[in-house]
């Protein structure tokens, strides 16, 4: 292949749908490409022609336009159009202009059908209504399925050997120096073929056993042997070990199942570690499960503060262990509420018991159960209607102040907004949180559209559900008979926009410190929720999570079909990527941020990000059409 041919090859190969493709069908599609240059300005499709070839951008950017002239998107480097038209009429039904000076692959019509034809991945790719993101939200979930912590992962250090012909004495005084508990025993001889293996020295050597620290003393001390024995002659015949390769969960169960403490790790048959079940017990304590558990049992604040480092340690181990955005939401949901309610039991053994019921509310991302590692805490009182503030207040005042303290030392940084209970406004009587939901409904203005944005992901923490209930419900049933109120809602979800270029590129966020990045929480996700928020709204749903939002909104007839999962993938895919950004930062000791910077992930993520992007942006413009402003009358 000559040196054209292998650059379009190496080109190609870099991006979806032709990174998947075996290197024979690489290698047809570089050797029929014809290449064309584009001015900017100058129309690459007109709608209605012929086409027959599928259209692949080398360099440039291209703006793809419906058919009444309204720009639909804009196209870089390593994306395709025209594939639309092909699978159908052979005619142009989304028209092309070069943005700025464009070079074009055209790939032959005949090769895009055989591959279509012979390859899975590029049919679905390319076949309507199979989007780019989905494909890679499903191989990621793919991916996730398969991913189990292996035992290598817990192998910290090279082990302990020594061979057969060596006295005990020699043996523990290395255990001592070495500061391990066993050690391996080797012999020259042949033995069982599972355990010879060859050092890189070309010695060929066969895995005897292991002998512990406790062998030392049943077998060597108790038994009163002398210090010269052979090592050969204490250790045990009946070998377990593991495979590298094998989940932490297997060799847990082998442990069981043979009752011993220390299990041999071999790499193919090479001794790479020794597994001690002190390192599998250590290991389950990262697990959300233990933290949780954990909270429970400190009986003061300090204790919960000192946490905060295991939260990060739960939090980074979910991530590698490829859990999706919701399993690691739920999870750091679940943790903040814990800290919550022990922060609560804690002051009120302190306190004496509440002056009347209550219920401590938590509000936005932890109502939601779509907590990440990098939030604030926003929260509530609802106090039972027979609350008298002169009489009952400075109990509330100060358990809220004990709480949000608490939580701030956890690392839940107070509100920058104030809604905390620590606020006099937001530690209520149930008929005044009645009134505020209802007049923020009734009276859509721009405070009441941003305390609804915030109060109406609701959910309880602790004390009296009834009166959280009684809120979802008054939320649920008001807003969706409300025209006015879903239209200002609607366009409030609008005020934060998806980073898309004018150009090829993303916006980039320009303040100090983030220049040249993307805040993917403000530019993404954020206002993924509150376009979510304002269809659930409409549809009465009771639910709070926003996948479980948009199951709701499924039944319905809101959205255009196929659009509720599009919006899915969309958002779970720039969920992901902020997790993935943050568990980074973390194994890297930096603080961890919602700001990504486009040069430092690959060409194919940035594409998904685009991807993710364009569906937001299209998902917010239908949202204002969906719910125009009621004509006044």
């Amino acid at each position: 292949m000559d040196i054209e041919l292998l650059e379009i090859r190496e080109q190609l190969a870099r991006f979806a749908p032709f990174d998947g493709l075996s290197d024979t069908h690489l290698d047809r599609v570089a050797g029929g490409i014809e290449v064309a240059y584009f001015k900017a300005g100058s129309d690459i499709l007109q709608l209605g022609d012929a086409i027959e070839d599928l259209y692949y951008i080398r360099s440039g950017a291209v703006e793809i336009f419906w058919r009444n002239g309204e720009l639909y998107n804009r196209l870089s480097e390593g994306d395709i159009f025209g594939h639309y038209s092909l699978l159908r009429s052979r005619k142009v039904h989304f028209p092309a202009k070069a943005l700025e000076d464009t070079l074009i692959y055209f790939i032959p019509g005949e090769v895009f059908r055989e591959l279509c034809d012979q390859d899975e991945h590029f049919a679905d790719f390319v076949e309507f209504g199979r989007t780019r993101l989905k494909a890679a939200v499903e191989e990621q979930h793919k991916s996730n399925d398969m991913m189990i912590t292996r035992v290598r992962k817990l192998v910290s250090r090279r082990p302990l050997m020594i061979e057969e012909s060596a006295s005990v004495q020699e043996l523990a005084q290395r255990m001592n120096e070495e500061n391990v508990s066993s050690a391996l025993v080797l012999s020259t001889a042949e033995g069982d073929p599972r355990y010879q293996f060859n050092d890189p020295e070309g010695q060929s050597w066969t895995l005897k056993g292991i002998v512990t620290d406790q062998d030392l003393r049943n077998r060597v001390l108790a038994e009163g042997l002398s210090v010269s024995t052979r090592v050969g002659e204490i250790v045990s015949s009946r070998l377990i070990s593991v495979q590298s390769d094998k989940s932490v969960h297997e060799a847990m169960l082998s442990m069981l199942r043979n009752n011993v403490h220390h299990l041999p790790v071999l790499h193919r048959r090479r001794p790479m570690g020794v597994l001690h079940l002190s390192d599998i017990i250590r290991y389950e304590t990262h697990s959300s499960l233990y933290l949780v558990s954990n909270i429970f049992h400190q009986p003061d604040a300090k204790g919960l503060a000192r946490l905060k480092p295991d939260v990060r340690e739960a939090f980074v181990r979910m991530v590698e262990e490829g859990a999706n955005s919701h399993m690691v939401g739920s999870a750091l949901s679940t943790i903040g509420r814990s800290f919550t309610r022990r922060l609560l039991e804690l002051a009120e053994e302190e306190l004496g018991p509440p002056p009347v019921p209550y219920c401590f509310m938590a509000l936005g991302s932890m109502a939601r159960n779509e907590q990440s590692i990098v939030t604030d805490q926003d929260n509530a009182l609802i106090l039972d209607d027979r609350f008298d503030p002169a009489q009952h207040d400075d109990y509330f005042a100060t358990l809220a102040k004990r709480v949000s303290d608490g939580l701030d030392a956890c690392g839940y940084t107070y509100c920058k907004g104030d809604v905390m209970a620590t606020n006099r406004q937001w530690r209520q009587p149930l008929a005044v949180w009645k009134g505020y939901f209802s007049d923020w409904i009734d009276n859509p203005n721009p405070e009441h559209l941003l305390h609804s944005s915030i109060f109406f992901d609701l959910d309880s923490v602790h004390g009296e559900e009834a009166f959280v209930e009684q809120l979802q419900d008054l939320v649920a049933r008001k807003a969706s008979e409300s025209p006015l109120f879903l239209a200002a809602m609607a366009r409030n979800a609008l005020g934060r926009t998806p980073p898309l270029g004018f150009f090829r590129t993303f916006v980039m966020e320009k303040d100090g410190k983030q220049n040249n990045t993307i805040n993917i929480k403000r530019r993404g996700t954020a206002p993924m929720v509150d376009l979510i928020r304002t269809h659930a709204l409409a549809c009465g749903s009771r639910a709070q999570n926003s996948f479980e939002r948009l199951d709701d909104i499924a039944k319905t007839q809101l959205l255009p079909a196929g659009t509720g999962d599009k919006i899915r993938y969309a958002f779970e895919f720039l969920s992901m990527v902020r997790i993935r950004h943050q568990a980074i930062d973390l194994r890297e000791d930096q603080e961890p941020d919602n700001n990504i910077a486009p040069s430092n992930v690959s060409d194919s993520e940035r594409h998904h990000l685009k991807d993710a992007f364009q569906l937001l942006s299209n998902a917010q413009k239908f949202l204002k059409f969906r719910y125009p402003m009621p004509s006044r009358r």
